[in-house]
């Protein structure tokens, strides 16, 4: 028989003692189990990043304005900074805006494209090494939104122009309170150049709202083209009969001079295929007449610049057809781009103005996929769309000698460049909403000291994507929640595939979340293993569909998506 196992009263202490101690510490355990696994604590401590704000709650600052997060003390290094200007100068900082055309997020050098990708940009490149590369800018779904947006500090959900108006149909900025305009109240020079395509009425031209001086066109490059372009559209320019239709439809086949105080804008010449070969040329020796003549007036200045290129049609002109490495028309048009860029800096410097003035340098959106050759981008989706490829944009700012040269993941919206030069002018914060009616709400923020300060942070929460009048996405931090979506291939498989010719999905499954980190090209849905993510940004749908109560959509187009 087996022998029984024997214990002494004293081993059975001994082991009862053992097992008091094990349950006390695994209780212990248990108890400070706060963070770590489902089975022990962790020793981890983890880590804080600047510009993660999901904790942190907003400020307002204005009942009209956007809140903030706040960084007092770099708000005031940026004040500092900017006294030192004045001082120095005796003038308030000048403010360049310079603007693309459907150029892609990695289609320049300094977001891992340029040579790369058989375009170089090396004037670009130097420029934003020397400033504030932000990763994270977001523009519109497409160019009128956007513009709109830059030109008001508005959302397309308020300033009305949800999607790009063509052929002389109505709506505009007309009734705005435009960039130009206050900047204008506060002692300005207002310059505008390039491509409008923000309304062709009288009212919403750029000397009406707020424009000393315009030259450029009033809507978009291949409007001025296509019908007359037998291998794009032989249907009309091979019919007597339809392409004399279209020369007598209502809407600008023209170059535009503007000036403030006349009626209307002087036609300078008709754009055909020939003439816009030079027009980026001949707007580049504009601008730099413009600047050149500023460097002795008293007055500050500001220049919209809207390049033509790249937006399709791309008719290279003689001097850049060819010279990229890739050699395709919308490649030989950065390579053109670059340079434009380039002969604005230097005249800035040749004549004294640089270390006066902040230059913001972006593309109204991201590539356009339907007419190719196109844009890069690494992320998903293209210009229509608010995947990132849509709406995450290049963008730096250069202060020589005032901003710090780094990158930042930080988020900022074109929407932030209308009060960051209110700012610049001395109406920072708060104080801009005392420049506007009561009723008039700015969803820009003031970025000031996020752009001039040392190691600055972003001032914005979140990012709010609009695709039409659809309110489609929230960004915080890393994360993004999508409750309407463009799907590129949902109605054709072949053919024109992308943001203009999908179909809107105007209600997602409720827990499409992704993180960008991870998952760049927003292809792994995250949202229903990260259900506590995606509730701390659901919150700010239902945020701002607060703000909407108050300040309700003004939608100016009809119809869109």
């Amino acid at each position: 028989m087996p022998r029984r196992p024997v214990f002494s009263l004293g081993s059975l202490v001994v082991f009862g003692a053992v097992l008091v101690c094990v349950l006390l510490a695994s209780g212990a355990a248990l108890a400070e189990n706060r963070r770590g696994t489902t089975t022990g604590p962790t020793t981890a401590k983890g880590y804080s990043h600047p510009d993660q704000y999901l904790h942190m709650p907003a400020v307002k600052i204005a009942d009209n304005l956007e809140p903030v997060i706040p960084h007092s003390d770099q708000d005031k290094a940026a004040r500092d900074k900017l006294a030192a200007l004045e001082k120095k100068f005796g003038k308030k900082p000048n403010i360049v805006v310079f603007l693309l055309d459907d150029v892609g997020w990695m289609d320049v050098g300094f977001n891992g494209g340029g040579i790369a990708v058989g375009n170089d940009t090396p004037n670009l490149d130097t420029f934003a090494a020397q400033g504030l590369i932000m990763t994270s800018a977001y523009s519109q779904p497409s160019c009128t939104p956007t513009r709109a947006t830059i030109m008001t500090g508005q959302l397309p959900v308020h300033h009305g122009l949800q999607y790009p108006p063509m052929y002389g149909q109505p709506g505009g900025l007309e009734g705005s309170i435009t960039i130009a305009s206050l900047l204008s109240d506060q002692g300005y020079v207002t310059q505008g150049i390039g491509k409008w395509h923000m309304g062709e009425n009288e009212g919403s031209m750029p000397n009406n709202v707020g424009f000393d001086d315009f030259r450029g066109f009033l809507t978009v490059s291949d409007m001025y083209t296509e019908w007359r372009d037998m291998s794009v559209n032989p249907e009309i320019a091979l019919s007597p009969e339809r392409f004399a239709l279209m020369e007598k439809l209502p809407f600008s086949r023209s170059e535009v001079h503007c000036i403030k105080g006349e009626k209307g804008c002087r036609e300078l010449r008709e754009i055909d295929l020939d003439v816009i070969k030079g027009l980026d040329q001949d707007w580049a020796a504009y601008g730099e007449q413009f600047i050149q003549a500023q460097a002795g007036v008293q007055k500050p200045f500001f220049l919209y610049y809207g390049t033509r290129g790249c937006h399709f049609d791309n008719y290279p002109n003689d001097a850049f057809a060819g010279k990229s490495r890739a050699r395709t028309n919308y490649s030989d048009c950065i390579v053109e781009m670059d340079d434009v860029f380039g002969r604005l800096m230097k005249a800035l410097e040749a004549s004294g103005q640089l270390e006066n003035t902040l230059i913001l340098f972006s593309s109204d959106n991201g590539p356009e996929g339907e007419v190719a050759p196109y844009g890069r981008s690494p992320f998903r989706g293209y210009k229509g769309t608010t995947w990132e490829g849509g709406v995450r944009v290049p963008t730096f700012a250069y202060f020589k000698g005032v901003i710090d040269p780094r990158k930042s993941e930080g988020l900022f919206d074109l929407a932030d460049i209308f009060p960051t030069a209110l700012s610049l002018a001395g109406k920072p914060g708060p104080e801009l909403a005392k420049l506007l009616p009561a009723d008039r709400y700015v969803d820009g923020i003031d970025q000031t000291s996020y752009l001039l300060a040392n190691g600055g942070n972003s001032n914005r929460k979140s990012i709010l994507c609009w695709l039409g009048s659809n309110f489609a996405a929230v960004r915080i931090d890393e994360f993004k929640v999508h409750q309407v979506v463009e799907i590129t291939d949902m109605i054709t498989k072949k053919g024109y595939n992308a943001g203009f010719s999908g179909g809107v999905v105007d209600k997602t499954g409720g827990l499409v979340m992704f993180n960008l980190y991870t998952n760049p090209q927003e292809d792994d849905s995250i949202g229903i293993r990260h259900i506590p993510m995606w509730n701390l940004i659901n919150m700010e749908f239902t945020r701002y569909q607060g703000v909407l109560q108050k300040f309700p959509p003004n939608f100016k187009l009809p119809g869109g998506y």
